[in-house]
């Protein structure tokens, strides 16, 4: 049977070849691919719309690129990938000198062979993106260049997928998807996001969760103008981005440092013995900036494999389907669904018998654990947590302290609850 990696990184290879941006056709094909796998709300957010301190630019298509020499050939082209043009390149038809030309190109001389990832949003220009071999090859002389693209009124495009829980109260889960042919940054993202929703829809989760799928920064940005008045309702959520890299795991926290996403990654990442790193918050990254800026001030980390900018592939042609895993997108995704567990099951219960401890024995609890090879240890958990529950403590708080499983104190405070001693 096919594997949840295999079927994630077959994901990653459909959308791959795909030219992305912030708006147009390419993150409109994009959201119909994951469409096949989840159900999608798609919105359409008009150009000219204000977003906050933004507004919706206009609509970018490209339809062909390339720079040809005076025989014809395609020196560069944009068939070849979409990387190979400036990202929102106003059009061009024009024949010009190498010498001319040259203010238009964009290589990486430390990485002869890699095309660089460029673009220019929200100020008209146009460019060819090539290896500096490339260009070390073409010799002076006349070339013809042709941008066949368009800038005009349309809208943002951007989707939302809900998974529906026992409570109104949500975890938004984002990421980004205006990068063309990047595999790491980002449709490795985009396809652990994918089957994360799958994997909660099999469930019924206490929270209700939120995927979002939109363009970086102006599309976190359009989600919160659209729904600033219901954003109170998010009490946690991750931002995923490069997720399919060979890397550590690392997971940036939210802007208070201390929010219940913050304490519930930290103790599963501890907790699983995987390799990782845990980041302080800054000002700069993917969208947890936004969803942490201060007006809104969301409970909302980021978890990557290797962070942005931190792999010599990131934004280059490197960043290839060669670059990511299986393996690594399901690591990725397992460690999503066990912080997801936690954050579900974290409650702060009321001892109802506060005063000594309760007998256990008389309610049946101590015979429940007969045969389990952890007894000792399901039994501690029972005592920390009737100890901890004064309504200030969490589940959470209880593992942490006392260096049980979670699953344990989980376990242990559904006996208590069970037999009446304490309540949420």
């Amino acid at each position: 049977m096919i594997s949840a990696g295999d079927e994630m990184y077959a994901l990653v290879e459909r959308l791959y070849p795909l030219c992305r941006s912030i708006t147009g056709d390419g993150v409109r094909a994009t959201l119909d691919i994951v469409g096949e796998y989840i159900p999608l709300q798609v919105y359409e957010v008009p150009t000219g719309t204000q977003v906050l301190d933004w507004t919706v630019p206009q609509e970018w298509n490209i339809r062909d690129a390339y720079i040809a020499d005076t025989a014809g050939h395609r020196v560069v082209d944009f068939a070849a990938s979409s990387l190979h043009v400036l990202g929102y390149s106003v059009p061009v038809s024009a024949t010009m000198p190498l010498a001319e030309l040259r203010g238009h190109l964009h290589t990486l001389p430390e990485h002869p062979n890699w095309v660089p990832y460029r673009t220019s949003y929200y100020k008209p220009a146009w460019g060819f993106c090539l290896a500096q071999e490339t260009l070390d090859a073409m010799p002076d002389g006349d070339y013809e260049v042709c941008i066949d693209s368009t800038l005009a009124d349309g809208h943002l495009t951007y989707a939302e997928h809900e998974v529906p829980g026992q409570v109104p109260d949500e975890v938004i889960v984002s990421c980004h998807v205006c990068h063309p042919s990047l595999a790491n940054d980002n449709l490795a993202g985009i396809a652990v996001a994918t089957f994360l929703a799958r994997a909660l829809a099999q469930q019924t989760p206490y929270y209700t969760y939120r995927f979002l799928f939109a363009p970086g920064t102006i599309g976190a940005i359009t989600w919160l103008a659209r729904n600033a008045e219901r954003v109170d309702r998010v009490k946690h959520g991750l931002v995923l981005a490069c997720a399919g890299d060979p890397g550590r795991l690392t997971y940036k926290q939210s802007r208070r440092g201390d929010a219940e996403i913050d304490r519930v990654m930290r103790h599963v990442l501890s907790a699983s013995e995987r390799p990782h790193q845990v980041a302080e918050f800054t000002p700069y990254g993917y969208d947890e900036r936004q969803f942490c800026s201060p007006g809104f001030d969301l409970g909302v980390g980021s978890l990557t494999r290797t962070p942005y900018a931190g792999y010599p592939e990131y934004h280059t042609s490197a960043d290839n389907l060669d670059f990511v895993s299986p393996e690594a997108m399901a690591d990725t995704l397992a460690v999503c669904r066990e912080a997801f567990a936690v954050l579900d099951r974290n409650r702060r219960y009321l001892n109802l018998s506060p005063y000594g401890e309760p007998q256990l024995g008389r309610r049946g609890l101590y015979e429940a654990l007969g045969g389990r090879s952890d007894t000792k240890q399901a039994q501690m958990a029972m005592l920390w947590v009737l100890n901890l529950s004064d309504g200030e403590h969490s589940l959470l708080d209880v593992a942490d302290r006392s260096g049980l499983p979670f699953d344990t104190v989980a376990a242990a405070a559904d006996a208590l609850h069970g037999a009446g001693l304490i309540k949420a």
